[in-house]
């Protein structure tokens, strides 16, 4: 039996309905922007694996700093105490994170990081004897699958049987630049009428939402107010961050800082999981007490991971290199290219781009997994694409390692889906 086979045994997969869809592709080896199945066909990872594998899979850089680091120390407990490259780490990112992050929380993944952010904002009041319940969230806004982080989500394809289980959330657009008054308004009245902890975003741009890209200014204007209230600003950088907005972080283009900002995917180049969420000192000093209850009690097994660690700190060592920015750099420019070439046609809505993101809207109006998205994920395999449409939205966050020639597998691909498969009705 093929692997492919096998798995139908005991398996079952994320974002799946296994009634309508029983096949999952077996992925052999990696290299590079490429995967290859067990028949020997070769993808384009134009996703980079959901954002992760931004410095090319199996990056024998990376690999070979984990395969040395196996030899000394595989896993330690980060409860009493700690090990060379989680203090290495933190050094690196309090030297790279933008202005005023101060301390780092170690988690497993990006729910867990904006699941650590949330419970910090809630007992930072807490400890300062302010009880305040309310969170403060973007419509379409995606921050991932746990509880607390579902709750400030507000997607209801993934939250749907939930939703009556959340936290206290109040939604409001997001600023395009049209709305930015209204959007302020409702934020005031928000924080004039609610007890609000705090205020989580993704920085200009909502990922799953279809790399929906957003006003910076009036961002700014939002978080500027809520710091006037004393609610606590919390980007969620864990899609934006290490370099694919054309800054380390996203947040590196706003003048206003966050207070915690939540990282994972690319930290680890994919490699292995793991998350963290970074915060200024002023939220630590809320914790520093020699009352034992004014400690944040959370915790995971794998936590610091020397492992994961490793992985990280060999990837930022590459995403600082002058080849990496370069790759960034070049990478920005191809898709300007293609925009030109793209913009005008039939059956395209809109495009946009923001670093090394890029996004188009098909014209026509589809439902997220519905049948036509699947006949376009389809077609994008049958042409040796990994592009995977978030509704009526196809967009590339490809490796920084994905070549000229690689990078114009996905962009035909896409040609070819608004000349020959039907998008209309």
């Amino acid at each position: 039996m093929t692997i492919s086979e096998r798995d139908k045994n005991y398996l079952w997969h994320p974002l799946t309905q296994h009634k309508t869809h029983p096949e999952n592709l077996a992925i052999t080896t990696a290299s590079g922007a490429v995967f290859t199945d067990e028949h020997g066909k070769q993808y384009v990872d134009g996703i980079a694996s959901w954002y992760t594998c931004m410095y090319g899979h199996c990056n024998p850089y990376i690999t070979k700093k984990l395969q040395d680091q196996l030899n000394v120390l595989d896993h330690v407990i980060f409860s009493g105490l700690t090990h060379e490259p989680a203090v290495r780490l933190s050094e690196m990112l309090i030297g790279i994170l933008p202005e005023g992050q101060e301390k780092l929380f170690f988690s497993d993944n990006g729910s867990t990081a904006v699941e650590v952010a949330i419970k910090m904002s809630l007992q930072y009041h807490f400890n300062q004897s302010s009880k305040r319940n309310t969170i403060i969230a973007f419509e379409d806004g995606f921050h991932g699958d746990t509880f607390g982080a579902m709750s400030v989500s507000g997607l209801s394809v993934y939250n749907g049987p939930f939703e009556d289980f959340f936290l206290n959330v109040k939604r409001i657009p997001v600023p395009d630049g049209t709305n930015n008054k209204e959007v302020l308004a409702k934020f005031r009245s928000l924080l004039e009428t609610e007890a609000v902890a705090s205020f989580i975003f993704e920085p200009l741009v909502q990922g799953a939402a279809g790399m929906k890209m957003y006003d910076a200014e009036g961002l700014e204007a939002l978080m500027v107010l809520a710091r006037e209230f004393g609610v606590l600003n919390i980007a969620d950088e864990v899609m934006t961050g290490f370099g694919k907005t054309g800054t380390l972080f996203a947040t590196d283009q706003l003048q206003v800082k966050p207070d915690m900002i939540c990282l994972s995917k690319a930290l680890t180049a994919g490699m292995l999981p793991m998350a963290v969420t970074s915060c200024s000192s002023d939220v630590y000093q809320a914790f520093y007490s020699r009352d034992l209850g004014k400690g944040f009690f959370h915790g995971h097994t794998y936590t610091a991971n020397p492992l994961a660690c490793t992985a990280a700190i060999a990837g930022i060592e590459l995403l600082l290199s002058e080849e990496f920015q370069g790759h960034i750099q070049r990478i920005k420019s191809m898709h300007l290219d293609f925009d030109k070439r793209i913009k005008n046609l039939p059956g395209v809505r809109a495009t946009r781009q923001l670093g090394v993101i890029y996004a188009l809207d098909l014209d026509v109006e589809m439902e997220r997994y519905g049948d036509l998205r699947q006949n376009l994920y389809n077609y994008f395999m049958s042409r040796g694409a990994f592009l995977r449409p978030l509704g009526n939205t196809i967009y590339i966050l490809a490796p920084y390692t994905t070549t000229k020639a690689q990078m114009e597998v996905l962009y035909t691909a896409i040609e070819g889906v608004l000349e020959k498969v039907p998008v209309a009705g």
